[in-house]
């Protein structure tokens, strides 16, 4: 005699004379039909099928389920809708979403990769000569290199899609670079004790364009580095890219006091860039601030003004540190809170405008960017979940974040026309727009994705696919004027064309 299968079914509490239950006949349902534009975003833009093309992908490919592009996709849309572990794999292989955003029929059986899958991913890991001691194994030194240059092609990644998705060419670039700290999760390979910041971290520096807020570099550092350890030759890995690109562009340059290193402008000044870079105290400098009287008449001011908080500026252009080839301008900020607190601070700077101009329209201004960049990535996207025993594994963790940011950037620069997403932070994103439930109904020629009429976001939703659309188109005519990509076929029967890039020629 068969079997019957019941419905599961679970009776919760009264409403009025109506019983509250749940059952799991819901079929096909996804809480994140939100992302669907930001995927069209990246399908019609070839983003991370250009980005996974650039990375290394030693596996023996006889023997590779999920490409490197589709485990790319499937990372950087689970850290927008808030999975940023790579074991979330485990929920979410099975959800049309998910599927669908990677390429693959949400009817079908065969699941996206797992989380052991993308970890190994992350890791380089090939089962080639696992049966030899690590001393045998030949590949390990094509695992090696591929770590490597996955994160040297991804930071390359992001100037040249910089670059690229600008509409017309931008009077000035600002290179903003920021250090900023990332606390150990466990046993990870170089998280070391900070003292200054008083945990074990990793010590990432993160790297912006000041206008934009698009992201130009990720680095990985160990928890015991100096602020400044590598930040001449990431600037000028950037600067000489972008000089391929537009030979002509003015290039800025702006950092906390972290970076005040004789390296750094020594390279500004050789390479013709306009710098501003904060600046500590020293025995020196509070001797001449007081030969000057500026505490003292930023005071008088304060007390004529009614106690409210006044400020004054100054500059020393003759001022030479024992380490320095040759004397820098100093900008001097003197300051008096609301509480009569005094508060000096310092700027070195090759700029000539006037004091006031440079600290408040130009330095002060990093309190937009990277400061809000890198909250947003951290508490939007968690971009401090950096969980893996390997170092390398971790940068090239941290770039995967940081690609996800790029693709929301982009996606909100898209909707710039629409006031409410374009300053739009990514975590209200998730709330507001992503995280909408759909019922996923694929049939032989459309994959539907009811979402309920009543849903309050249905607008925005309807606006940020549409200003995708015109904003794809308006890029693409760019891109025609300029021959700067070639149109192929897609891999995903569901989309016509994708933008492949080409490299852009060098002059």
């Amino acid at each position: 005699m068969g079997l019957t299968e019941c419905t599961q079914q679970l009776e919760l509490f009264e409403v009025g004379r109506q019983q509250v239950t749940m059952d799991f006949e819901g079929g096909q349902l996804t809480s994140d039909a939100g992302l669907l534009p930001v995927a069209e975003l990246d399908r019609k833009l070839g983003l991370l099928a250009e980005a996974a093309r650039l990375m290394p992908d030693p596996r023996s490919q006889l023997q590779v389920t999920h490409t490197a592009e589709q485990i790319l996709r499937q990372q950087v849309f689970q850290i927008l809708a808030g999975y940023p572990d790579g074991n979330d794999a485990q929920l979410l292989r099975n959800d049309p979403l998910f599927k669908t955003i990677v390429g693959t029929d949400p009817k079908s059986d065969q699941p996206l990769a797992s989380g052991s899958t993308m970890n190994r991913f992350q890791n380089t890991f090939t089962r080639r000569e696992a049966e030899k001691p690590p001393a045998d194994r030949d590949v390990i030194f094509e695992v090696q290199r591929a770590k490597l240059d996955r994160i040297k092609n991804l930071n390359t990644f992001l100037i040249d899609t910089f670059v690229r998705t600008r509409l017309e060419q931008p009077s000035r670039v600002i290179i903003d670079l920021d250090p900023t700290d990332d606390t150990a999760h466990g046993q990870q390979q170089l998280t070391l004790w900070n003292a200054h910041y008083d945990q074990n971290q990793y010590f990432p520096m993160m790297i912006f364009e000041g206008t934009t807020g698009m992201p130009l570099g990720a680095w990985l550092r160990s928890g015991t580095a100096h602020a400044s350890q590598g930040a001449p030759e990431m600037l000028k890995q950037i600067v000489d890219r972008l000089r391929q690109h537009w030979p002509e562009i003015k290039i800025f340059v702006r950092a906390d006091a972290g970076l005040a290193m004789p390296e750094i402008y020594e390279y500004c000044e050789s390479a013709g860039l306009i710098y501003a870079i904060g600046f500590s105290t020293n025995e020196v400098l509070k001797r001449r601030v007081k030969e000057r009287e500026l505490e003292e008449n930023t005071r008088l001011l304060w007390w004529i003004g009614g106690q409210r908080e006044t400020q004054l500026f100054h500059s020393l252009d003759d001022y030479q540190a024992g380490t320095w080839s040759r004397p820098r301008r100093i900008i001097i900020k003197s300051e008096i809170t609301m509480t009569g607190g005094a508060n000096l601070r310092y700027v070195v700077t090759n700029m000539t405008e006037l004091p006031a101009d440079v600290y408040r329209g130009f330095y002060t201004q990093r309190g937009n960017v990277p400061e809000r960049p890198i909250g947003e990535l951290k508490n939007g996207l968690q971009m401090d979940r950096l969980s893996f025993h390997r170092f390398f594994a971790n940068g090239q963790k941290l770039l995967v974040h940081v690609l996800a940011y790029l693709l929301y950037v982009l996606f909100r620069e898209a909707n710039a026309e629409t006031p409410v997403l374009k300053t739009m932070e990514v975590g209200t994103a998730r709330t507001r727009l992503f995280k909408v439930a759909a019922l996923v109904e694929p049939t032989s020629r459309r994959i539907w994705f009811h979402i309920a009429s009543h849903w309050p976001g249905r607008a925005m939703l309807i606006t940020a696919t549409k200003a995708v659309s015109e904003h794809v188109c308006k890029l693409h005519d760019l891109w025609r004027q300029l021959n700067l990509f070639d149109i192929g076929k897609s891999r995903d029967p569901q989309d016509q064309y994708r933008i492949v890039f080409a490299p852009l020629p060098l002059k």
